[in-house]
C-alpha cells in the first residue's frame, strides 16, 4: 500500500499502456497553456516535481510520466533499459496528446533523455518541435560527472548484489551527502518507497547503465547541445552549485562548451533543486523563457533568487 502523498499523486494521474507495460503519467487538467514536459531523474520519478507543480500549472500544460523502471510504472526485469528507449516513451506520450511543440524541464537522468530528444529534433525525427530545454543538475558531460561510490558499484559486476543489500539507512545517508537539509527526511523516505515499489531494486543495475551510455554517446548528446545553441533553441542550466555530483564543476564546463546559453546558479542548493528550492527554480525557469522565447505572457512571483548569468 502506497503512503498517502504517493497515493494522492497516483490518483491525480493515470496509466497508459506502452509496449504492453503500464506507465504512470500525469497531465495538468483543464489547462490549455504552453505545453511543458517534465522529465525526472534517477532513481526517482515524476513525484520529484510535486513542489514545482502548483507553481507552474497556472502558466503551463504540464506533462510528466514515470519512465519504465521508475516510480509507479512497471519495472520489467527483461526490458532493454536505455536512454533511447526512455525517449521513445516520451515521444509516444507527446504524440498521444496531439501536441505539436513542447518546452522541456529535466533533471539528472532526465537531462540525458532530453539530450536524446534534442538530437532527434535536429534530425527531424520527432514529429513535434522542442521550443526550449532547461536542465537541472545532471550529467550533461560525462567528463564532469562525479558519481557516488554506490553508483559505481551498481555499475560493476557486483551490481545485483549491491542492489539487494541496499538498506534504507544507506540510501538516506547517500542522499544527505548530495542534498541540503531542505530535502527532508520525508522526501527521502518517499524516494525509497518508490524505489521499492514493484520490486524496483531488481532493475536498478540495469537502469544505471546510463552512465556508460553517456560516455559511448557523448558526441551525439553533447553535439545536440552545441547544435541547439547554434540554431537558437534556447538552453538554460539551473544548477544547485553545492551538489558534489553535478554542481559548480558542471556550471564551469557548461559555460565553456555552450557559450551564450543561460545559466542560473543556486547557492546553498544541492542535487535536487526542484525539491530543495522550488520557488527559485520556477522563478529562474520563467525568467529564462521570458528572456529567450516568445513566452512573454508568463507570470512570475516575488520569489527570492540568487541568479548569475
Amino acid at each position: 500500500m502506497l503512503s498517502e502523498p504517493l497515493l494522492e499523486w497516483q490518483n491525480s494521474g493515470e496509466y497508459l499502456t506502452y509496449q504492453g507495460y503500464q506507465v504512470f503519467s500525469k497531465v495538468s487538467e483543464g489547462n490549455n497553456g504552453t505545453p511543458l514536459l517534465l522529465i525526472h531523474g534517477f532513481p526517482s520519478s515524476s513525484y520529484d516535481w510535486y513542489a514545482v507543480w502548483p507553481l507552474l500549472e497556472g502558466n503551463f500544460k504540464l506533462i510528466t510520466a514515470d519512465m519504465l523502471g521508475f516510480g509507479l510504472s512497471d519495472k520489467p526485469e527483461q526490458f532493454n533499459y536505455s536512454i533511447p528507449a526512455q525517449a521513445d516513451l516520451y515521444v509516444h506520450l507527446i504524440k498521444t496528446l496531439n501536441l505539436t511543440s513542447v518546452h522541456i524541464l529535466s533533471h539528472d537522468y532526465g537531462d540525458t533523455v532530453a539530450q536524446e530528444l534534442l538530437a532527434r529534433h535536429h534530425e527531424g525525427l520527432l514529429g513535434f518541435d522542442i521550443k526550449s530545454v532547461t536542465f537541472l543538475n545532471g550529467g550533461l558531460f560525462p567528463e564532469t560527472h562525479k558519481p557516488l561510490l554506490v553508483q559505481r558499484l551498481l555499475m560493476s559486476s557486483l551490481g545485483s548484489w549491491v542492489a539487494k543489500l541496499m538498506t534504507q539507512q544507506k540510501f538516506t545517508a547517500n542522499f544527505k551527502r548530495i542534498c541540503t537539509d531542505s530535502m527532508t527526511a520525508e522526501d527521502i523516505d518517499l524516494l525509497w518507497e518508490q524505489l521499492q515499489f514493484n520490486n524496483g531494486r531488481a532493475v536498478v543495475p540495469k537502469l544505471i547503465y546510463y552512465m556508460q551510455e553517456r560516455k559511448v554517446n557523448r558526441p551525439r548528446w553533447v553535439g545536440a547541445l552545441e547544435q541547439s545553441n547554434a540554431v537558437a533553441i534556447p538552453l538554460h542550466l539551473i544548477d544547485g552549485v553545492i551538489d558534489p555530483i553535478s554542481g559548480a564543476h558542471l556550471v564551469e564546463r557548461f559555460r565553456e562548451l555552450i557559450p551564450g546559453a543561460r545559466v542560473t546558479e543556486l547557492s546553498e542548493v544541492g542535487h535536487y533543486p526542484q525539491i530543495e528550492a522550488p520557488e527559485s527554480v520556477v522563478q529562474a525557469f520563467i525568467a529564462g523563457l521570458k528572456n529567450s522565447t516568445s513566452e512573454s505572457h508568463l507570470s512570475t512571483h516575488d520569489y527570492d533568487l540568487d541568479e548569475a548569468n
